[in-house]
């Protein structure tokens, strides 16, 4: 076997906390690794560990990498070894171009000055490598998110990469820009270049994976090598969670009553251009207890639509009306979106659903300050009780209430987004990519939370990339196209087909009326 690399008896901790307890890994020259687990299982902490994020002394064990014994102090140590980790929040600087993003901290220069004539060659050959379609003087923050993605792989390119590591890269991507992503890692293979791939999608590694680690609570529990055997996903699941998941949704029988929210000719302009129009007469509704989905590719207008009912969080010139309870209600702020029992969970958790430096119980608590007050002052010690329920009832892994959000594992943020929101006691409840970045085990758990929801006459409004689980989950779904509605599939009559046919036929249709 000619391995490039292997970890052994990694053991790293955290005060109070047991990150990663004799794990091994072993990786061949020129493949594709996954590493897959539940939130918290380690993962990137032993990805850290290797990349020397966690420089050598601050963990027990012995890297190995292309037959020499490693001792990392940092990130620039590995870079020069050939190991390169673009991590889930990509390192990008918004304001500069595509070609200083590249070589930033890595530019080429004649006497101590930047060559930016080499700088510009250089880059179109890496665009050109990696595919990507752009010139090197555009601004990153003009550029989509896949776009992005593939800027940070041309950048471990021009290191040099021997080992490229991939932290849930495809976590933020639509399915065109991830497929875009797996098949580059597959060329990479064949340049022989080894990549190790975190993510939580299944489907994406048994179609690019030569070989799968699973490591649980810490450990290494299960590796399976694609090339002698099959990669069943129920003999991964089993293995992350350690135990059996015969249904990946909770099983459910709709008690749905009579039209309690609806949305009626909804038109939004764009921020920044007020005669661009981004929703377009949109019209829906959602009865009590009842899930509807909203499906539709990236761009589409479905977190615009959603953040823009939501207060007025998106969007210029807005009009249309909002009812509930067949009374039109004023949802022109947050403020009084929230009065008025409207709760949004943000598909951006860590920018603008949390307060990462703060504790779980500050933000539990963050959308309901009249439910901890009395006479204008918080009371810590309902505060505290009211973080504690929720704690319990969402099962949030944490060493307590008192820990700060960002060291906590995605899947428990998003616990934490949905606690701050069910605290707030709303009616209706948007949920914006509920499942992004996170578990087959924690996913389960948050879609049984939904379930409950909708069983109590909650009105949900659950907006998701990922069709099989608008499917597995939705009593209805809407389909959203160029800010349009496209279509309307109750549950009985949903498939994916559908849903893509209704999209690209109505996308046709636009462009013929154009």
């Amino acid at each position: 076997m000619n391995l490039i690399l292997e970890m052994r008896g990694i053991r790293k901790t955290f005060p109070g906390v047991t990150a990663l307890d004799g794990v091994n890994l072993r990786v061949r020259k020129g493949e594709i690794h996954a590493i897959v687990g539940e939130n918290g299982a380690g993962k990137s902490t032993l990805m850290n560990v290797l990349s020397g994020v966690y420089p050598h002394g601050s963990y027990q064990g012995e890297i190995e990498f292309q037959g020499v014994v490693r001792a990392f102090s940092g990130i620039r140590d590995s870079e020069r070894a050939g190991i390169i980790i673009i991590h889930q929040e990509l390192a990008l600087v918004p304001l500069l171009s595509v070609a200083e993003n590249i070589f930033l901290g890595n530019e080429p220069a004649r006497w101590g000055i930047i060559d930016w004539e080499a700088v510009h060659i250089k880059t179109c050959e890496l665009l050109k490598k990696i595919g990507l379609n752009a010139a090197p003087e555009t601004l990153v923050t003009k550029l989509g998110v896949g776009k992005q993605q593939l800027i940070e792989i041309a950048k471990a390119l021009c290191k040099d990469v021997k080992l490229l590591i991939l932290d849930e890269p495809t976590a933020s991507l639509n399915e065109t820009d991830s497929d875009t992503l797996l098949a580059l890692l597959s060329e990479f293979r064949q340049q022989g270049i080894t990549s190790i791939l975190i993510s939580h999608k299944l489907n994406e590694i048994s179609r690019v994976a030569d070989a799968v680690t699973v490591l649980r609570d810490g450990v290494t529990v299960d590796n399976v090598d694609c090339s002698t055997g099959v990669m069943g996903e129920n003999r991964i699941i089993e293995s992350m969670v350690g135990r059996e998941m015969a249904d990946r949704y909770p099983r459910r029988t709709p008690h749905i009553g009579d039209t309690f929210f609806e949305v009626q000719k909804w038109r939004v302009c764009h921020p920044e251009h007020p005669g661009r129009e981004v929703i377009s007469d949109v019209n829906f509704y959602v009865r009590r207890g009842e899930i509807i989905g909203i499906s539709g590719l990236m761009g589409s207008g479905r977190t615009e639509l959603a953040m823009s009912i939501f207060g007025h969080a998106y969007g210029r010139n807005i009009r249309g009306r909002v009812l509930k309870n067949g009374r039109e209600i004023d949802t022109g702020s947050i403020e009084k979106a929230i009065a008025h029992g409207i709760a949004y969970a943000t598909e951006d958790r860590k920018n603008l659903g949390l307060l990462l430096e703060e504790d779980i119980q500050k933000n539990i608590s963050l959308a309901n300050l009249a439910g901890i007050s009395g006479k204008l002052v918080i009371d810590q010690a309902r505060e505290f009780q009211a973080a504690c329920e929720y704690r319990k009832k969402l099962s949030i892994r944490c060493l307590g209430v008192g820990q700060k959000v960002v060291n906590l594992s995605g899947g428990n943020q998003q616990k934490v987004v949905l606690a701050k929101w069910l605290f707030a006691e709303p009616d209706v409840l948007i949920l914006d990519e509920p499942g992004r970045g996170i578990d087959v085990a924690a996913k389960y758990e948050i879609y049984n939370i939904i379930s409950e929801l909708a069983n109590r006459g909650k009105s949900i409004i659950m907006i998701s990339s990922e069709m099989p689980e608008l499917l597995g989950m939705c009593d209805r779904i809407y389909v959203m196209n160029e800010g349009c509605l496209a279509a309307e599939f109750d549950r009985t009559e949903a498939s994916q087909e559908k849903i893509m046919r209704a999209i690209v036929t109505h996308g046709e249709t636009s462009r013929r009326q154009l």
